[in-house]
């Protein structure tokens, strides 16, 4: 295909959907993706014998961390229809974790998101696309524009005090992420995991409100429970939701909150241990049957879930009693 396109041809397409070039200007053009670094702003990259000009490299924000790019990863056109795309390239990489003294061996699996994106056609709480090799045989993934923000992002800009929060917009947000759950147990069922869970691998869809899952690259080897790196990364979402942001030790010193008395070594997170998972702590009014939930990912926590069909009976514990709880609260609060 490199060969059978002309220049002449790809000047026509790239007027048509994006700012023309000089006359002079030749397109670079990549059957073979092996050196992403190479793959610069201009370029074309063509698989399966459709070309996509690239208009520069993703990237990622996370934690209030400038945004970092993420040179294995372009965004571009689909010069055949004008759509814009995100082709993710070929990038190993392999790193240890530990959460509560196991070890996950973790790693890049470009052929696992492909099974996943597969798998996951038209559900509506994944990112959409497909994987197609290039000519050395690498396989790139070529994902659709989520028009949105990130689960991290919206909630950070919240202008509200917590308990407003709780009351007012919590229970939406916490049906949305039971439908994620929801989803993660779709891909257990199917013998797949996530492997990279974490609330700005969501995104809230702009149109529609819908909440979904992106970035399913990482894989991890553990022999004890295969799924349960993803149930941690479920777990450190919930908590971050019910506070409305991370409620930090750190933070709580500062404004020598009265909940300091009251908080040990057992209260925080069992991953990040400079952050609160006993949150009724800190804000009496959250539900116990919520905070047992928050407690299982706590350093104190005595057994751990074992799959997402336990922790989603134990929120719906919750939720068969949120709309009442929350309506007499909301009463108190306005006597």
């Amino acid at each position: 295909m490199a060969k059978s396109i002309s220049q002449e041809t790809l000047h026509q397409m790239v007027t048509r959907w994006a700012s023309p070039r000089p006359d002079n200007y030749r397109f670079k053009i990549f059957k073979d993706t092996s050196d992403f670094f190479r793959v610069e702003y201009g370029s074309v990259v063509v698989l399966d014998e459709k070309p996509f000009l690239v208009l520069g490299n993703a990237k990622e924000g996370r934690f209030g961390i400038d945004d970092q790019e993420k040179f294995w990863v372009k965004r571009s056109i689909d010069l055949t229809d004008g759509s814009r795309k995100i082709i993710k390239l070929v990038f190993y990489e392999k790193f240890m974790a530990k959460i509560g003294g196991i070890p996950w061996e973790c790693f890049r699996s470009p052929k696992k998101e492909a099974r996943v994106l597969k798998l996951v056609a038209g559900h509506k709480n994944f990112m959409q696309g497909y994987a197609v090799e290039d000519e050395k045989g690498n396989v790139v993934r070529v994902l659709d524009v989520i028009k949105g923000k990130t689960l991290h992002a919206y909630l950070q800009n919240l202008e509200s005090d917590h308990q407003t929060y709780f009351y007012e917009l919590f229970p939406d947000i916490l049906s949305k992420y039971i439908e994620c759950i929801k989803a993660i147990k779709f891909l257990h069922e199917n013998g797949e995991k996530h492997g990279d869970i974490r609330r700005d691998h969501i995104f809230i869809d702009r149109e529609n409100g819908d909440f979904t899952w992106i970035d399913f690259d990482y894989n991890y080897r553990q022999r004890e429970n295969i799924y349960g790196y993803d149930l941690f990364g479920l777990g450190n979402i919930l908590i971050f939701i019910a506070g409305m942001g991370d409620v930090m030790m750190t933070d709580l010193k500062k404004q020598n909150h009265p909940a300091l008395s009251l908080l040990t070594g057992d209260d925080v997170n069992i991953v990040f241990h400079n952050r609160v998972a006993n949150l009724k702590k800190v804000y009496p009014y959250i539900p116990e049957t919520l905070n047992r939930v928050l407690m299982h990912f706590s350093s104190g926590a005595n057994w751990f879930y074992d799959n997402t069909s336990q922790l989603l009976e134990d929120l719906e514990e919750f939720t068969g009693t949120i709309k009442n709880t929350l309506a007499l609260a909301r009463g108190k609060r306005h006597e």
